[in-house]
């Protein structure tokens, strides 16, 4: 496993873009596309904003999923493919639901994902995509991505990258209408490990600055924080912020006993559960008078390939995990009513 991890790691190095090709200004907003399909076209087609419809619903809440599939582990095509398959299931009662949008961030993706992710039906029927290739991406080897329920009206999709970063890090926003107004909501993977000094104060509070704009009602931000530090737990009340585990009653472990708020460790080799415990790596954020937390759950435990992919879940299982998962991660759903 560990000659697995030091081998991604060297291609992510050797797949970073030069900064001169870059088009963006690290820590400023950058705009970009995003997607819709194009049933005349067949196919996904760029667009800067949504066209408004009399016939959208008005969304009166919003139910947020957020995922990290780990890009390191092999068969990514298989993994990623039971992700999707899970999401589908999961969300579905939200999509039959004419009064509730649904939102999809994943981290961590790799280029081939994001085929996988278009070719869906469910996703072309039901959703924008913010990426269509890795053009946004500041690494070539993973990024974030976010699909968007195509009932809302979409005003506009930006990133900014982070100045303070090793790794390729940005924060990914997409701004939507409901309500009469305007709602931002964030797909962030925070930097990865205790590096010094820290990287995870500085990107969270970009992020912050962006959620508190004047012209925004309500924001969320979701995502993989890497929350590993004692630093960490304070990131949102240090950026006037909101925990929405933390909201609805949870409470901070001792990385040992499971408190309903861990997303990594359960399912991490036995030796890196044992040397680090569990911890509350993925997160809510949120703010602002227009969104009103209702629910805060996990989810994605215990999703494994398909049974008849049996080479794929012998491999997994060679690498020293107890049981094949698709991901070293759970997920985490935030489900918020839309205030008028």
């Amino acid at each position: 496993m560990q000659a697995l991890i030091q081998k991604q790691m060297e291609n992510a190095i050797a797949l970073r873009k030069p900064a001169s090709s870059l088009s963006w200004r690290p820590d400023e907003p950058c705009k970009q596309p995003f997607y819709g399909w194009s049933i005349n076209a067949d196919e996904w087609q760029p667009l800067q904003a949504s066209e408004p419809s009399p016939d959208r619903i008005k969304a009166t809440k919003l139910a947020i999923y957020s995922w990290n599939i780990d890009f390191m582990l092999p068969h990514g095509d298989s993994r990623m493919n039971s992700a999707l398959k899970h999401l589908e299931e999961l969300s579905r009662k939200h999509r039959s639901d004419d009064r509730t949008a649904v939102v999809i961030n994943i981290q961590e993706c790799v280029p081939s994902d994001l085929d996988l992710i278009g070719d869906k039906n469910w996703i072309r029927d039901g959703f924008y995509r913010t990426d269509a290739d890795t053009a946004n991406w500041a690494s070539g080897a993973y990024g974030t991505t976010t699909l968007v329920d195509r009932r809302l009206d979409l005003l506009s999709c930006f990133r900014v990258h982070y100045s303070a970063t090793r790794m390729e890090r940005d924060a990914l926003f997409v701004d939507v209408e409901a309500s009469d107004q305007k709602l931002r909501l964030c797909n962030t993977h925070l930097e990865s490990l205790a590096l010094e000094p820290p990287r995870r104060p500085a990107q969270m509070q970009l992020i912050a600055s962006n959620m508190h704009a004047n012209d925004v009602s309500g924001a969320v931000v979701t995502g993989d924080f890497n929350a590993i530090q004692p630093f960490d737990r304070t990131l949102h009340t240090d950026n006037k912020l909101e925990d929405a585990y933390l909201k609805l009653g949870g409470t901070e472990g001792d990385g040992r006993d499971d408190n309903e708020g861990y997303t990594w460790g359960q399912q991490a080799l036995p030796e890196l559960r044992q040397l680090f415990g569990c911890s509350r790596m993925d997160k809510v954020f949120f703010c602002g008078d227009g969104l009103k937390l209702l629910e805060f759950e996990r989810f994605g435990a215990d999703v494994e390939p398909d049974e008849s992919e049996e080479d794929v879940r012998k491999d997994l299982l060679s690498l020293g995990f107890e049981k094949p998962w698709i991901t070293d991660h759970l997920g985490v759903k935030a489900v918020f009513e839309i205030r008028h």
